[in-house]
């Protein structure tokens, strides 16, 4: 069997792949150009890529290929018509980074909340040297305790961060796009509802026909002016100009974002049009990588190979 990662700089340098040398040839790739692609994957048995186009012009000459892995959860980058029609089966991974976008989800949160920029920034800058008093909150901030928090998409990462807002004190309710029968243990509300009520509105859907767009100027206008948004789920689940007049129009307080409607940022993106940059945080989509979710995401595509193998 020769397997070739086709985008292995998006596994990270860190995570050690010489167990995939247990089924064949192993041939890594940092990144791959479309034009690159196809004398790559010629004498491939399987593929493991992440953003790769997998489609009849990049892998039409792959006549041995019998299994694409994608290290993530989103398949739109494959063409499954395609790959039904060659006998190329396909898999993708769900649930390996639940621990770690929660937890980037309060990073997030909590930089923006307690104005951390700002604070770090003032000691940083030699101010709070003999200043006049022992503490200094210019930038006053609130607690969780009390407050309602919103979340837009209760799988198993929304469900993760409600319950752990819910240990710091907030009111829990959440909004299904899809129109999802109510969970158990958790309040459904109506988009409005969510939006007029929430201190705290977070995102963790999928990209679909019900959420794309889905922040758009109306939404935002109905939301409180000290809430705080968070984006985990998709960027195009969020009208990038309207995000961007809410900040500047103080329709809101503050906005973060792990994921941008164009991966790399482009230097037309909108967000980069806010005024007041205290009140917006971005992150490389970095939400997913902690070092024990991507090592979990690689023993999962592992064992993944290894019953393709045992079942072929």
């Amino acid at each position: 069997m020769k397997i070739v990662f086709l985008d292995r700089k998006t596994i990270g340098d860190d995570i050690d792949l010489t167990n995939f040398k247990d089924f064949g040839e192993v041939v890594e790739y940092y990144f791959s150009t479309i034009d690159q692609i196809p004398d790559r994957v010629s004498d491939a048995d399987i593929l493991v890529i992440n953003k790769i186009p997998i489609n009849e012009s990049t892998i039409g000459n792959a006549n041995n290929l019998k299994l694409v892995c994608v290290t993530a959860t989103g398949t739109n980058n494959l063409d499954k018509k395609y790959l039904d029609k060659r006998g190329i089966l396909w898999r993708n991974v769900a649930g390996y980074s639940t621990e770690s976008v929660a937890q980037h989800t309060f990073s997030m949160l909590f930089y923006l909340l307690e104005h951390m920029a700002y604070y770090d920034k003032y000691v940083k800058d030699g101010n709070y040297i003999n200043d006049t008093m022992f503490t200094h909150f210019d930038k006053v901030f609130p607690q969780i305790a009390g407050k309602t928090w919103g979340i837009i998409g209760l799988g198993a990462i929304g469900r993760r961060v409600a319950d752990i807002a819910k240990a710091f004190g907030a009111n829990i309710i959440y909004y299904s796009a899809s129109g999802a029968a109510p969970q158990d243990g958790y309040t459904q509300v109506d988009f409005d509802t969510l939006l007029s009520t929430s201190d705290i509105v977070s995102v963790h859907a999928p990209l679909n026909q019900y959420t794309e767009g889905l922040m758009n100027d109306k939404a935002f206008s109905k939301m409180k002016p000290s809430a705080v948004f968070l984006n985990l789920g998709r960027g195009p689940i969020v009208d990038e100009e309207a995000l961007t007049s809410a900040l500047n129009n103080n329709i809101i307080a503050a906005a973060g974002l792990d994921v941008i409607s164009v991966e790399p940022m482009s230097d037309s993106c909108p967000l980069l049009n806010v005024k007041d940059k205290s009140k917006l945080l971005i992150t490389p989509h970095i939400g997913w990588a902690s070092v024990e979710a991507r090592t979990n995401l690689m023993n999962i595509i592992h064992e993944q190979i290894r019953e393709f193998l045992s079942l072929s």
